[in-house]
């Protein structure tokens, strides 16, 4: 019997035994208006509030401790960067008051970077172009990121775009949960972990909020936020929110820009019941930053960039202003809680998500040969033609358009008797995602496309079909059925907990690109029980221990159903479908201990994990220079390590410490397949690639209520991008500092705050992120005794110093 049917089994067990114990012990059901006993609804609340690491996800859903803030103003944990958390399994959470001291407009991923386990990078300084991340050394294609309960990743790529997803004024808090996703939490690639957000409440009386900032590279931003209270003798009240920044390149021409928008509204009734409603938006259409070589880097360093100049008569596929990134995203749901009985609540989180956007790109292109399938013809666009001066290599735009339509909703019914409380759930998702790669016409007197989505004009070949160097139709169903029971006992000292979740997922794809590998119509279906358990055990009010395990999978891209690219005689599209890649499977396991007195709290936790067909990212070059990116099998891997985080309460002056470290030791299991796939490098046993093995974070606040400060660093070691070990990133050190002043009200004006940021203080120029692995750094001989290339890496450049001021009030 293997490993993982012994888990399961046993898991399965524990919840037929707990399972029964909530049947035994439930009440006849009564109405909400009859009246209960005292005692069944002391109890109820009880066991809504008790801790839980199996479905908490939703906002409405959330134990009250996990979101408000305690205490008065300015004594929470190290700044904000910790709170008291009762749940079976590593958690760590950041509040408003650390955001609203950081600096203005950062996305989510910057603001977590303080965190144990979690590394970061920004491409640039406001966070506009996005950033990468990882946690214990995984990245955030496998972890769920949510906000106000639904799913953020791409459904295709699993990639996280943290510049769309909140204004940081609007967050009430992000927890972080470094080993596993709730189970009632909507995803299917969070194999290592989730991010989880939470928008602020809207405010009970008319009010608001205005910030205005400005630093350095010309960046700008106002953030406006509008509080109707209650409207009129109702209970619904809401909040509007709108933001405009703008800032130019740190490195080459151009800039980044985003307008965002918000809005949230809440009604809450009777015994615990609450609806509410979040709408998203978001629109920019920056400037993209390259990523690198290791050679390129050695050679350039962050001199590497898009061209500046345009000259018609030698036009340039490095211009700028043909790798811009326009996009537009929706974000919308309604997480609602209602108490149905004493004993019975239903949570509804119903969810809607748009996103239409590209990554600019520009191919110098033939038009006497153009190639559809396994057929040679001539192409035409605009005024040019096959007969043209220029036919033989004409510049057109080529961007990746991606096109998500995304509803879904997840349902939970909760019974909760006494000591024990019984989940049943569903999580259905359908989602249709449109992908295109058109050619398109570029301006020859500005250098400009003449349409940023590639709408047109278009390369049309001769037998009229628009040309493309991928075109697909992907849609995917979700179907996701989870159970999970809660026991507590020993006066709620112990809690045992076990869950099952089981996931479907059909995907029906189109490639309408002729002559591919696996024919037009592709399906794939992975089905997969997930079981989980897990122990928390209160010694004292001040110490506890926990210890939980859960089994997680992360199906294939959607990018690796298809063939795409410039199609050859003999080898066909360039980049080759791989429709029987095998989901990634991990298996968690943690144990830990929390302290959490009335001046000092802190946790650490040992966590190992297994993965099988580990999913990585691998760069691929081109015979032309162009490279592209791929999902390959890494085989398998494990992972030791501890976390650590420390913080405190106001202790002398004001001061407010707070300590993360973590140490990983991460290992490949398999031998990876390198080239041609005909031979394998000699990477088993050696250190994971992305990881680094050492983190050290600290923070130290000063708040006396008026004046304010803020010093942090962040040291984060080496990262190899070879899984033999021969290229990596070195270790950097990075700090920040804040500081700033809240003048006492004056008249309608509360708060009015003055506040300075400097991030990366020492200028640090730095690779921060491995975008895509390589299964060897140089040249090497296989496993089979060939000749091996150096692989080709991709690295992100992280963003410089920046310091930014910022004026803001209430009213």
């Amino acid at each position: 019997m293997s490993f993982f049917t012994r888990r399961l089994l046993t898991t399965s067990a524990l919840i037929g035994f707990a399972v029964p114990t909530a049947v035994m012990a439930a009440p006849a059901a009564s109405s909400s208006n009859s009246g209960a006993p005292a005692q069944s609804v002391k109890s109820a609340k009880a066991s809504v509030s008790a801790p839980s690491m199996m479905g908490a996800t939703a906002p409405t859903d959330q134990a009250p401790e996990n979101l408000d803030v305690k205490g008065s103003r300015h004594r929470q944990v190290g700044g904000g960067l910790m709170i008291k958390e009762d749940a079976a399994k590593s958690r760590s959470t950041i509040t408003s008051e650390y955001i609203e001291k950081q600096g203005a407009g950062l996305n989510p991923m910057q603001l977590i970077e303080m965190l144990p386990g979690v590394n970061t990078t920004s491409t640039d300084p406001m966070g506009l172009s996005g950033g990468h991340m990882t946690m214990r050394g995984l990245t955030e294609s496998q972890i769920g990121f949510t906000l106000e309960g639904f799913p953020i990743n791409d459904i295709g790529s699993y990639a996280v775009y943290p510049q769309e997803i909140v204004d940081p004024e609007n967050l009430r808090s992000i927890n972080v949960e470094q080993g596993s996703a709730d189970l009632d939490s909507p995803h299917i690639s969070a194999t290592g972990g989730a991010v989880n957000m939470y928008l602020l409440n809207p405010k009970e009386r008319l009010g608001g909020k205005l910030v205005g900032s400005y630093g350095n590279y010309n960046a700008r931003r106002i953030f406006g936020r509008l509080d109707t209270g209650y409207v009129g003798n109702t209970n619904v009240r809401g909040y509007v929110s709108f933001s405009d920044a703008v800032q130019e390149s740190w490195r080459g021409p151009g800039g980044q820009n985003k307008m965002h928008g918000e809005t949230k509204w809440v009604s809450a009734w009777g015994k615990g019941n609450v609806v509410s409603f979040s709408l998203v938006g978001n629109q920019s259409t920056g400037v993209m930053f390259p990523s690198t070589y290791m050679d390129t880097w050695k050679k350039t360093g962050i001199y590497n960039s898009y061209s500046s100049k345009w000259d018609p008569k030698h036009p340039d596929k490095n211009y700028y202003q043909l790798h811009r990134n326009p996009f537009t995203n929706i974000y919308a749901s309604a997480p609602s809680t209602f108490t149905l009985t004493d004993n019975l609540t239903l949570t509804e989180t119903p969810y809607f998500w748009y996103g239409n956007g590209n990554g600019g790109g520009a191919y110098s292109e033939d038009l006497t040969k153009q190639q559809y399938g396994s057929q040679t013809m001539t192409g035409s666009i605009g005024p040019y033609n096959a007969s043209s001066s220029n036919a033989k290599s004409l510049l057109l735009y080529n961007p990746s358009n991606t096109q998500t339509y995304r509803p879904g909703a997840v349902t939970k019914l909760t019974l909760h008797t006494g000591i024990n409380r019984l989940s049943i759930g569903y999580w259905f998702e359908y989602s249709k995602q449109i992908q295109t790669g058109p050619y398109s016409m570029i301006d020859y007197a500005t250098g400009k496309p003449e349409d940023l989505m590639g709408s047109g004009p278009n390369l049309v070949l001769a037998n009229g079909q628009t040309a493309m160097y991928r075109d697909s139709l992907t849609q995917t169903r979700i179907h996701t059925m989870f159970i999970a029971d809660s026991l507590s006992l020993l006066h709620d000292r112990l809690t045992l907990e076990a869950g099952l979740k089981y996931t479907v997922v059909n995907r029906q794809g189109h490639n309408f690109l002729p002559d591919t590998s696996t024919g037009p119509y592709i399906n794939g279906s992975w089905q997969q029980p997930l079981p989980a358990a897990s122990i928390r055990f209160k010694i004292n009010d001040e110490n506890q221990l926990f210890a939980s395990s859960t089994t997680n999978f992360r199906i294939p891209m959607n990018t690796s159903l298809y063939d795409s690219g410039a199609y050859s005689a003999g080898s066909g599209y360039s980049t080759h479908a791989n429709a029987n890649m095998k989901p990634e499977i991990s298996i968690s396991e943690e144990f830990g201990w929390r302290y959490q007195g009335p001046t000092v709290m802190s946790s650490i936790t040992y966590f190992h994990y297994n993965f099988t067909n580990r999913l990585y990212q691998q760069t691929v070059t081109m015979p032309n220079g162009d490279y592209y990116s791929r999902s390959i099998n890494g085989g398998n891997s494990h992972a030791d390590g501890v976390d650590l985080e420390v913080g405190t309460r106001p202790i002398l002056y004001h001061l407010r410490p707070y300590f993360s470290a973590e140490y990983i030791n991460a290992r490949t299991d398999s031998n990876v397949a390198a080239g041609s796939g005909s031979d394998y490098v000699f990477s088993k046993g050696k250190f994971a690639p992305q990881t680094p093995k050492y983190q050290i974070g600290f923070n130290l606040d000063y708040d006396d209520g008026h004046l304010f400060g803020g010093y942090s660093l962040k040291y984060v070691a080496r990262q190899y991008s070879s899984f033999t070990n021969d290229q990596h990133i070195p270790g950097y050190l990075t700090m920040n500092i804040n500081a700033g002043y809240r003048f006492r009200n004056w008249g309608p004006l509360k708060s009015p705050t003055l506040r300075l940021n400097l991030r990366n203080i020492t200028d640090q120029h730095y690779l921060g992120f491995v975008n895509g692995t390589a299964a060897n750094g140089l040249a090497t001989t296989g496993v089979y005794g060939s000749k091996i290339k150096a692989g080709s890496s991709t690295f992100s450049i992280a963003a410089p110093f920046m310091v930014m001021g910022s004026a803001s009030v209430e009213f």
